[in-house]
């Protein structure tokens, strides 16, 4: 078992944006503006107006140069103190969720007392660079001393360095998109199109319930218009997502959809985590305690494992390190990047052979009780801005602990690059 910290950590509150489909209502929103309403949003929520907080970390995947001090500048453009510290930070599709990681660590160390971690990402609002060489003639514009000087660098450009690199969505090293990846992994384990469209119709149903019992009326900020998230569709069925045709994967191995995958998604989110007197003297509620978390790479560059596949070598580990088994849990938050990329994970758990040969176990982990699983819906109905999911993933999670009053839970988040980002909460009661 890991030892107790000195100073147990809990969330204490959080707070998101509706979520929106790209070069939507947010197609003019900037990761600043958005993160910035977040933090207010949590500020006005929680009562920290003109509040020194111990720390902000936050990110964003898609950054402008002009977003190289994102959060400390939507602290200063926030409602809270100006002497409040931030910091970037930045791990792909795990971001949100290593900021909480950062800030928990330094307030179980007793260095600071609360924090607030969160992220923002805008696909809308994709940061697009110019050519090398365009980039590089300008620069040598800018240490010209001479007009003349001046002159003859840019007497070097050629008409096609003026096109401009439109960012993609794929991976430096393999040119593959995540959706290529995942398309070979969900062919390698045999993952069917109707096991995804079945997940992805209950998530879409899951958070529909979850809007219209008021689940997430203390968890956003209505934004631009938007009340909900706007990917929802509620009376989506699996008949209906088994009409559209597969957008990743070649002939009859095609099985992914844009229907059965996330969309590019607009949105922030942020949670405020603290000691437990820090939070009594505020007045605010132990929703849950932050118990563990860590992270995990694979080699899918050279080896032969599936990019998004980090987490099932992460999450054993974890459950090692606490003494657990992954049927201790009753809430499992699995972030569904696809349908395919959850299903091929819990089938990993459940094989005998990865389970021996790849984690190093005596025995498959298992499988898990699946109407503990998203049990609020995830990323297929909400959408996947990209360092704003954690930070939505820890406050569903924390809250369901809350209403429960007992339990645990387990956060499972993949990432570009091969990684995972994975921790547990436990009711605070």
């Amino acid at each position: 078992m890991v030892p107790q910290p000195p100073h147990p950590v809990y969330v204490v509150g959080a707070n998101r944006i509706p979520f929106a489909r790209a070069n939507g209502p947010y197609a003019h929103a900037s990761n600043q503006d958005m993160l910035t309403t977040v933090i207010d949003g949590l500020v006005a929520r929680c009562g920290l107006a003109g509040e020194q907080v111990g720390e902000v970390a936050a990110g964003a995947v898609l950054k402008h140069s002009r977003d190289f001090n994102l959060t400390r500048e939507a602290v200063l453009g926030s409602h809270l103190s100006p002497w409040t510290p931030a910091y970037d930070v930045q791990q792909a599709c795990g971001t949100g969720l290593e900021t909480a990681i950062l800030v928990a660590n330094k307030i179980a160390l007793g260095q600071i007392e609360c924090g607030i971690a969160g992220g923002a990402d805008t696909a809308s609002d994709a940061p697009i660079a110019v050519n090398e060489g365009l980039r590089r003639t300008l620069l040598e514009v800018n240490r010209a001393r001479s007009l003349g000087d001046r002159v003859k660098a840019l007497a070097g450009l050629r008409p096609g360095q003026v096109v401009p690199e439109i960012p993609r969505n794929a991976e430096p090293r393999t040119g593959l998109a995540m959706g290529e990846h995942q398309a070979l992994t969900t062919v390698d384990w045999g993952i069917t199109r109707e096991a995804q469209d079945e997940l992805a119709a209950a998530s879409h149903h899951k958070l529909a319930a979850a809007y219209d019992r008021g689940f997430f009326d203390d968890l956003l900020t209505p934004y631009l218009g938007l009340t909900r998230d706007q990917n929802l569709r509620a009376n989506t069925s699996v008949e209906k997502l088994a009409a559209l045709q597969p957008v990743f994967g070649e002939g009859e191995g095609a099985t992914m959809t844009a229907g059965n995958s996330t969309p590019l998604t607009d949105g922030a989110s942020a949670v405020l985590l603290a000691t437990q007197e820090w939070a009594e003297a505020h007045g605010l509620p132990l929703l849950a305690r932050f118990v563990d978390a860590t992270t995990a790479a694979v080699d899918y560059v050279h080896g032969d494992e599936g990019l998004l596949m980090a987490p099932a070598y992460a999450v054993p580990r974890l459950l090692a390190r606490n003494g657990l088994s992954l049927q201790d849990f009753d809430f499992y938050e699995i972030h569904e990047a696809f349908a395919s990329t959850v299903l091929c994970t819990l089938k990993a758990w459940e094989d005998e052979e990865f389970c021996h040969n790849r984690l190093g176990l005596d025995a498959p982990l298992g499988a898990i009780d699946r109407s503990r699983l998203n049990v609020n819906g995830s990323s297929l109905a909400a959408g996947h801005p990209f360092a704003a999911t954690g930070g939505r993933i820890v406050a569903t999670l924390a809250k369901l602990l809350s209403e429960k009053g007992s339990g645990r839970g387990l956060v499972s988040i993949c990432a570009a690059g091969g990684q995972g980002v994975v921790a547990i909460l436990e009711a605070a009661a």
